[in-house]
């Protein structure tokens, strides 16, 4: 059977809310490979908010309402080991695993361990991994994103990498430009994670106002956004 008369395989896409998970997802549903039937994300129950990217669930369901997928939410405790999320996770994936669904795309884009990682636990039940942008270079994608229409705000910045300032920054070109050399422009090694809110896979832009900016674990500034 040839391509063009092979329906889309169903897979679920592993989602942050970032731009990575944005870029990401929208190679997927403009390719045609995979339909994507849901969003997949882990969210820290204790502050209700996306894990690493510190964002209030409230703005994570307007996310998944405005591209127009249902979102699966997987809930960690703030102390949860690896082995606890792994857990957690298998159970989720088993669920989909049970409805024919083989595949979890992800936005990963150089990170070989974590790669590794994935594929690994996925084979371990049977299922397998899609990265869509993956070893896509980092500065080219990040000008895709921005000229594509894309618009994200910084939401967390490690401190080993970037100053407070950065906190609460929009993700454009005078960000990139004021970024050091060290720094990874898509923020792969986890130097700053992001909030999507307005590009092509949305139907409208996320409203939203912007808070606080606090130190967390003696090394994270978050930006607080609310709607």
């Amino acid at each position: 059977m040839s391509r063009l008369n092979r329906d889309p395989e169903k897979a679920v896409f592993t989602w942050s809310g970032g731009k990575d998970s944005a870029f990401a997802l929208y190679n997927v549903l403009k390719q045609g490979d995979y339909r994507v039937i849901s969003l997949l994300t882990t969210v820290t129950k204790d502050y209700d908010r996306i894990s690493m990217h510190g964002v209030r669930k409230t703005l994570l369901n307007k996310q998944a309402q405005s591209i127009g997928l249902p979102i699966d939410i997987v809930y960690i405790g703030k102390g949860s080991s690896n082995e606890d999320y792994e857990t957690m996770m298998r159970g989720t994936l088993k669920k989909y695993l049970a409805m024919g669904i083989r595949t979890v795309a992800f936005g990963d884009i150089f990170l070989e361990d974590i790669r590794k990682y994935r594929e690994e636990n996925l084979n371990k039940i049977g299922m397998k991994a899609h990265f869509p942008i993956w070893k896509q270079n980092t500065k080219i994608l990040a000008d895709n994103f921005i000229n594509l229409g894309f618009k994200a705000i910084i939401t967390c910045i490690d401190t080993h990498y970037l100053g407070k300032e950065y906190a609460g920054r929009e993700y454009d070109k005078a960000f990139l430009n004021d970024l050091p050399e060290t720094v990874d422009p898509c923020g792969e090694n986890g130097e700053f994670h992001t909030f999507v809110y307005d590009g092509p896979i949305f139907t409208k832009s996320i409203i939203f106002k912007k808070g606080k900016v606090v130190l967390r674990e003696n090394r994270f500034y978050f930006c607080d956004i609310y709607k």
